[in-house]
């Protein structure tokens, strides 16, 4: 017996037929060019349907909707802070190295001044847009105050939305995330710098293209290299995936690229010399010169000669060889470079000895990262999931890159840098800032991370965010790092900074109780925030290094920090009345003197902390007579 199923009134086939939605299904099929991610494109419809062209509004680029939006937002400056972490930190009063928690975009505005075109090598791994990821709201005029909307630590419903591709901007929601962060990211690149982003093929085009825009073309060389991160493949509907892309970007013309550190067996060495048809010295009088050789070593070329050849072609008691491209019948042959060309390559060559003299030749494959990883060890099963697994046991973290890959990646960005500064603001599992350890312990040096990770929840106990991942991670790492190699003493601790609101009170008056509002903010620091969490926003403010030298003095019972070498002398304590100010002056300029005398010295009171204006005004003229011109309160 068939049962009778009862009417759903909600069922679209029990509604009547939806005209608008037959039009717009009929209109697809015969232009679906003029539907971008679902919405109609009227311009477009309406020059397919043979109106004129306003040639004067196209240009080549890639657009959006929301796309002034996200520029605008990059030009917005953050209101907000870094609170210091030392108790999550490991090795605070020594590393170099940042561990960063909040939106990446809030910090990185509040990096803008003090890490400006300063940073080496970017790594990022972004979301892949997938339909699964969850993206950050670009729709705020207050970023800081969203952002502590979403961790929960202010009342409000703001959330971080998923981004699923039956959505109407699913290509538009991700590139208004990526534009802003890349167009701040790129303020912080050091002129010489390398900007290196993976990604798969939901986005590549979209990336591409928006890199294109912030890194111009003309000023800044652009490399797609397919990385095999997973040889066994992922099954799709007509193919197995099993790679994925890392965009290089890096300045036009220049040897950004530092050449790979290969053994020698790798290399397929050829004659320099040409043979064969055309090869002859009358072929092209521009590759005819000598290279110069001493001790083994190419030192040098020669001017290209007319009929004058240098006769020596073997070594005498250390002096010059002078090698041309003579064959062993004496025939002159001419070299494959031409002589105002050969300088570039003179590192693909090596001079060989021979019973004569020497053979030239030319390296093919000499150190080049070639535009195609196919290494086993980029594998992110076993060199990723793996490795987090080990070090992090029951980490929540999914899909973390192979160590290896972002390795190689940073090796090639900074293998002439032993110092550069390597940025991550997708931080994820800390798998860049691993890496930078691994680097530092295997070539020496003492190269810094700078790493920012969003908190993301996550449903594990043991984990309550994805920074907590990060952290538990790269302190692993460095752990590991020092039992296996005791003599390694390299850094490997991190500074763990908190994004959060300002700590100086913004003025808020309360138009009906005016007086009140007066009271509330006659003092300017934040309730329960510390006099080091005032000084770290004082570094940021002012352009200073977040891992710069703190000094600590007490002067007539009075606590006074000097900052970075006496660049900043601040003192935030509260009671200095007129009796005070001469003998903290006294001291202030007598540490002035032995730290930088040299050195213009900013020097900055909490405003509160006066008993009054004179004694604020007497103050600053003591200072301004002992040559500190620039004293400031906040």
């Amino acid at each position: 017996m068939t049962a009778i199923k009862k009417l759903d009134l909600n069922d679209p086939d029990t509604r009547s037929a939806d005209i608008v939605a037959g039009n717009v299904e009929a209109l697809k099929a015969l232009f679906p060019e003029a539907f971008k991610e679902g919405a109609i494109d009227f311009d477009v419809l309406k020059q397919l349907l043979g109106e004129a062209v306003d040639e004067r509004e196209e240009k080549y680029g890639l657009n959006w909707h929301g796309k002034r939006k996200a520029r605008q937002i990059a030009l917005t400056p953050s209101t907000g802070t870094l609170l210091p972490c030392p108790e999550e930190s490991v090795n605070w009063d020594t590393t170099q190295n940042l561990m960063i928690e909040g939106d990446n975009l809030e910090v990185l505005k509040l990096l803008q001044k003090s890490y400006n075109r300063k940073v080496k090598a970017i790594y990022i791994d972004p979301p892949y847009n997938t339909g699964r990821n969850l993206i950050y709201p670009n729709d705020y005029q207050d970023g800081i105050k969203a952002y502590l909307e979403i961790t929960g630590q202010t009342d409000g419903n703001l959330k971080l939305t998923s981004n699923p591709d039956t959505g109407g901007r699913f290509h538009t929601n991700w590139l208004s995330m990526m534009y802003p962060r890349l167009k701040l990211a790129r303020n912080l690149l050091a002129e010489d710098g390398v900007l290196i982003a993976t990604i798969d093929d939901n986005e590549v085009t979209q990336l591409g293209m928006i890199l294109k825009e912030v890194f111009e073309e003309g000023s800044y060389d652009h490399v797609c290299v397919p990385v095999v991160h997973n040889p066994r493949g992922v099954q799709g509907k007509n193919f197995s995936y099993v790679h994925e892309y890392a965009f290089f970007v890096f300045p036009a013309g220049a040897k950004a690229i530092a050449d790979r550190n290969i053994d020698s067996s790798e290399i397929e060495w050829t004659q320099f010399r040409n043979w064969g048809t055309e090869s002859e010295r009358t072929d092209a009088k521009n590759c005819f010169y000598p290279v110069l050789v001493k001790d083994g070593q190419i030192v040098g070329f020669g001017d290209v000669t007319g009929d004058d050849i240098h006769p020596r072609q073997t070594e005498i008691d250390g002096e010059l060889s002078y090698i041309y491209p003579i064959d062993r019948s004496g025939v002159e042959r001419k070299w494959r470079y031409a002589r105002q060309s050969v300088e570039a390559i003179r590192h693909l060559l090596r001079a060989k000895p021979t019973k004569s003299g020497y053979e030239i030749e030319l390296g093919k494959n000499f150190g080049l990262y070639k535009t195609v990883w196919t290494d086993k060890r980029y594998d992110a099963n076993e060199y990723g999931t793996g490795i987090v697994g080990n070090l992090v046991p029951g980490s929540p973290f999914t899909f973390p890159k192979s160590l290896w890959a972002v390795y190689d990646s940073i090796l090639a960005a900074t293998a002439n840098d032993d110092n550069a500064i390597v940025l991550d603001f997708f931080a994820g599992s800390g798998t860049t800032a691993h890496a930078v350890l691994e680097l530092n312990k295997d070539r020496g040096g003492n190269r810094r991370f700078i790493m920012v990770q969003f908190p993301e929840p996550t449903e594990d106990k043991d984990f309550i965010s994805i920074f907590d991942v990060t952290k538990a991670r790269v302190k692993a790492a460095g752990t590991k790092i020092k039992l296996e190699n005791p003599t390694f003493t390299g850094d490997t601790g991190f500074r763990v900074f908190k994004l959060a609101s300002s700590n100086i009170r913004a003025w808020e008056p309360d138009a009906a109780n005016l007086e009140d509002s007066l009271l509330k903010n006659a003092e300017h620091v934040v309730q329960g925030r510390t006099e080091t969490d005032v000084l770290y926003e004082l570094l940021l403010k002012l352009g200073l290094d977040l891992c710069v030298p703190i000094e600590r003095r007490e002067i007539d019972g009075k606590a006074v920090h000097a900052i970075g070498g006496g660049v900043l002398i601040v003192c935030l304590a509260d009671g200095l009345s007129e009796d005070v100010v001469e003998p903290l002056s006294a001291g202030i300029v007598a540490w002035h003197k032995e730290l930088a005398p040299a050195v213009d010295t900013r020097v900055v009171f909490k405003d509160s902390g006066f008993a009054d204006d004179i004694a604020k005004t007497n103050m600053a003229a003591i200072l301004n007579q002992n040559g500190i011109t620039d004293v400031r309160s906040l």
